[in-house]
Order: C-alpha cells, then sequence, then structure tokens
C-alpha cells in the first residue's frame, strides 16, 4: 500500500497552500519537509542576531560556476522562505502575463491571461488573510471580491511620506499584507521584514495554509526528510528516497522551491532520462531569475520613528517610466532598518549607523530579470551550482534614478543605495516552467510535468516571467488551482 494519494515534497508558500486546497477532497496528502517548525527565542526579535551573526540562516552551501562556496540565505525549516519573508501579497498585473518589451529585452509571456487566474488570486487572500485596498494604485488588476480585511493603517512618518510623494503627482498605495499587526506587535515592537514568524503574527505558509491543511485528518507533515531522489518506472514516477526512508504515492508533486526542486530532478537522472527527470526540454535549471533589487535609504532632518514602516508602495514606474517607455518597476518600503541591522549589512560603526537609521524611510526597489537560457541551476556531485546571469540591469538603474529624483522633490536630499547581491534572495525562481509547448516548457500550464503523467511541480520554478512584485501570492494562487485540477481528476 503507498504511503498517500498525494507527496507533496516542501512545507512552503507552494507545498502549503496546496495541501490546504486539497484537503477538503479527502485524498490522504503527506508533507515532507527537511527541517523543523521554528522555535520561538529570544533570538527571533533581535536585529543583531538575525542580521548580525546569521543567528537562523542555514548552513547550506552553494557554488557558483567558478567554484566559489557561498551561503544562499535560503531557509530550510516547516513554512520555508515564507517564515522570513515581509508578508507582501501583490498580484501579477494584467500586463504581465503577455509578452512585453523591457530595456534589456522582451518577456516571453503566460500560456494564459490574468483572468485565468484571477479566481484563485481571490482564494489565496481569503486563505492568507490579506490587509489591503484595492481602489489606490492604478495598475491594480480586477478583483472578484475585495480584499479580506482593510489596509494597515501608515504610522505618522509614512503617512507624511504619503502626502509628501502625492504633491509631486505621484500615485502610492497601501501594500496588500498578510499580517496580523496586534498579534505581530504583541510578541515585541520589531519589524516583520526579514525577522522569522515564531508566535504566528504574519500570515505565512505555516501559520495560513499548513494550519488549515492540518485541521483534516487525511493530511500530514513528517519533518527532517530531506529527499535525495525521484524513483522512475516505466515514464511515472514510482517513489522518493529520503534521509526517513522510501515513500510510494500515485502522485508526487515536488514544492522545494526554484532551486532545490530543480536541482532534485536532475540529481534523479537515470539511464532513461540521463539530463534528468522532466527534462526531454532541457529546461530544467535553466531561466532562473532573482529580482534586480536595491535597498535606497532617503534622509531627512526629521526622525523616522516608525517601528515597522512597511506600508506603502509606489507603482507609477511599473508600466513605464524608461527612455522609449519601457517599464521600470515596483518600490516597496522595507521593512525598518535599525542601527543594528545597518551596521550588520555595511560595517558601518554602530554610531553612524544609529545616526542614519534614526533620520531613514527605507525603500525597496525591484525591477524585473528577464529568463535567460544560459542562468541556470546545475548540479556537481551532491553540490549545486547557480549561474545567475543579471538582466534588464539598466531598467533597475533607471529606476534608482527615477526614485531618487522623485525623492528630492519630496524633501528628502540626502539618498544612499546598495543593490543586494546573490546571498540575498530576491524571490528566485524560473527553472521548471510551466507553459503549453513540451519543447521549450517543463509543465504545463496547471504544473504536471509533460514527461512524466504523475509527476507535478508547485513552487516559484513554474513562474514564466518573474515580473517585478513579490511571487508569493500568485505561487499561492497557482497551488490553489492545482488543487482543483487533481480534485477533479480523481472524481
Amino acid at each position: 500500500m503507498s504511503d498517500a494519494d498525494i507527496i507533496i515534497v516542501g512545507s512552503g508558500m507552494g507545498g502549503a497552500t496546496l495541501a490546504a486546497g486539497l484537503a477538503p477532497s479527502g485524498l490522504r496528502v503527506l508533507i515532507l519537509e527537511r527541517g523543523e517548525r521554528l522555535a520561538d527565542s529570544p533570538e527571533a526579535r533581535d536585529p543583531a542576531a538575525i542580521f548580525g551573526r546569521g543567528h537562523f540562516r542555514p548552513k547550506e552551501t552553494w557554488l557558483t560556476p567558478e567554484g566559489v562556496r557561498f551561503n544562499p540565505g535560503n531557509y530550510a525549516c516547516v513554512g520555508g522562505n515564507s517564515k522570513f519573508y515581509g508578508a507582501v501579497m501583490l498580484r501579477y498585473r494584467e500586463a504581465d502575463f503577455a509578452p512585453i518589451r523591457h530595456i534589456g529585452g522582451t518577456t516571453p509571456g503566460w500560456p494564459f491571461g490574468y483572468e485565468t487566474l484571477a479566481p484563485w488570486y481571490d482564494r489565496a487572500e481569503a486563505l492568507y488573510g490579506v490587509r489591503g485596498d484595492a481602489g489606490v494604485d492604478p495598475t491594480e488588476p480586477p478583483h472578484g471580491a475585495p480584499y479580506p480585511f482593510a489596509a494597515l493603517t501608515h504610522e505618522p512618518a509614512i503617512a507624511d511620506l504619503e502626502t509628501r510623494l502625492r504633491r509631486t503627482g505621484l500615485h502610492p498605495s497601501p501594500l496588500p499584507l498578510a499580517l496580523d499587526l496586534d498579534r505581530w506587535l504583541a510578541r515585541a515592537p520589531t519589524p516583520w521584514d526579514a525577522f522569522p514568524d515564531t508566535t504566528g503574527g504574519k500570515l505565512d505558509a505555516e501559520t495560513a495554509a499548513l494550519a488549515q491543511a492540518l485541521l483534516h485528518p487525511n493530511v500530514r507533515l513528517q519533518t527532517g526528510a530531506t529527499v535525495q531522489r525521484i524513483e522512475t518506472e516505466g515514464g511515472r514516477a514510482t517513489g522518493l528516497l529520503t534521509t526517513a526512508g522510501r515513500f510510494t504515492a500515485p502522485r508526487i508533486v515536488l514544492a522545494a522551491g526554484a532551486v532545490h526542486t530543480a536541482a532534485l530532478l536532475l540529481r534523479s537522472a537515470n539511464d532513461a532520462q540521463p539530463r534528468g527527470l522532466a527534462n526531454r526540454s532541457d529546461q530544467v535549471g535553466r531561466n532562473f531569475m532573482n529580482h534586480n533589487a536595491s535597498a535606497l535609504l532617503a534622509l531627512a532632518p526629521r526622525r523616522n520613528r516608525s517601528v515597522y514602516q512597511k506600508t506603502l508602495q509606489i507603482n507609477d514606474w511599473y508600466l513605464s517610466g524608461g527612455p522609449n517607455g519601457e517599464p521600470l518597476g515596483n518600490v516597496q518600503l522595507l521593512g525598518r532598518v535599525s542601527a543594528p541591522i545597518l551596521a550588520a549589512q555595511t560595517g558601518l560603526p554602530m554610531r553612524l549607523s544609529r545616526l542614519i537609521a534614526n533620520h531613514a524611510i527605507d525603500f525597496y526597489v525591484m525591477s524585473e530579470d528577464l529568463p535567460q537560457q544560459d542562468s541556470r541551476v546545475t548540479v556537481k556531485g551532491d553540490d549545486i551550482v547557480l549561474d545567475w546571469r543579471r538582466s534588464n540591469w539598466d531598467a533597475h538603474q533607471a529606476l534608482v534614478a527615477t526614485l531618487k529624483r522623485a525623492l528630492r522633490r519630496a524633501g528628502y536630499p540626502v539618498l544612499l543605495s546598495k543593490a543586494f547581491d546573490r546571498s540575498t534572495p530576491s524571490h528566485q525562481c524560473g527553472t521548471a516552467r510551466l507553459g503549453d509547448d513540451p519543447a521549450t516548457s517543463v509543465t504545463d500550464p496547471f504544473g504536471r510535468s509533460h514527461d512524466h503523467p504523475n509527476l507535478y511541480i508547485c513552487d516559484a520554478a513554474l513562474l514564466p516571467t518573474s515580473a517585478a512584485v513579490n511571487p508569493s501570492l500568485t505561487i499561492a494562487a497557482l497551488a490553489l488551482r492545482l488543487a482543483d485540477h487533481i480534485t477533479q481528476e480523481v472524481a
């Protein structure tokens, strides 16, 4: 007898949401997670421990193509990277699903339009209790239902920022957030962005989706199980070899994250599939994308007394703004950058870090990274090799420069910016993209492998494009859509 009707590898945004969607079906669902649940601790709200000492960073290392080891900053725990996310739940814009001409090239588009995914966006927002206001941002796509909760109220410094930006002609809007603010602040008055969720203040993959799934007796979670290899026979996936033993199910879903899902498929190569599983197209591991992102600090004489700050975004340059009308990207606030965080990230003395932090409002500037065949994940023995080749960097530099001009007009005379590097994951995606054509994609539009009829993918690896928004809500919407598809198949 098999161990489950469906095995899901990974409990992050894709895997946990899929389990929540499948739970009412009665199908036996087993979630295998290599990590454990995060326990609360003093370090969970200590910025020096998190950003300075790297208390929660896993010991895992990957290789550059030159053979240099680096810590990628990906987390292995129940809930995955969502335990540390900024709780931003943005929809892709309608235009993101079609080919778009950027400064750095043209995106390939999706095999379906926004309207196809829209109903599952509505359901994902409900599952994650998103706080937002769909009537303010001019780029906001149509909703079938209002946000479940009203947008969070800006702190005074951010309300003042919003007023100043509007005076310059911009259209700032509330960030849609999966966050119970009162519960978060009850643990400690800190930001949530990049802080671990150990008490449930964030509505992340564990606290929202997995908690809902595990209310059903047909769903179970096994932690401490690292999947090493996928077994196949006759073109079907038959089992998983893990550090906790062998597991079998009629359907297997990979939701280990864009990099680990690709690596697992490549490591599972055999005589019949010498290039790896689901890889007849030679697309597994290719088209790796990681948003072009920078931190920008806007300093002013007045002091910023915000605690968390991350409630506002600017999308005026999302669909245009380049020299020939090309898209530039999204701007949103970072979680409040305190002196210990700034000192840890820059190496500046604490006294100078405190002076800067006290007078700064902190922005996260994000531009689309375009898919490229040679930007890829490969494996070398037990090691993952990441050859990330940035694209569309001119658009990102233009966005940073455009934002700086706008902030100076708004009354912020001193501006400091720094790009994120490969050791800071900025929404990794694209290594097993979905599509209609088996020659150019790894799965069909639902996430089923073109090569193996009972093997599915349900994480950021599926994304054909990165857009320029946080991908969590799109991953969740794809997961709920896949859950409905599987449920209908077995009915």
